[in-house]
């Protein structure tokens, strides 16, 4: 896998999982919505840890900065 997402992408999608975890946690979110969001954040953990969305590629887009 080839990295294609650069460090503001990644520390984004961090700080969303975590105030989704934070809302279903303190039972501010329910229901269907809840296990919802929970899947997009642990999507949003895994894909920002190994700095690959599969949803780039297919598109392909990057915002890896271009070494030159």
């Amino acid at each position: 896998m080839k990295k294609n997402m650069g460090n503001t992408d990644r520390i984004l999608r961090t700080l969303l999982a975590v105030v989704i975890g934070i809302l279903f946690f303190n039972n501010s979110i329910e229901g269907i919505l809840a296990y919802a969001l929970m899947a997009f954040a642990v999507i949003f953990l895994l894909t920002s840890f190994v700095s690959f969305c599969p949803l780039y590629t297919i598109f392909g887009w990057s915002t890896c900065k271009v070494k030159e």
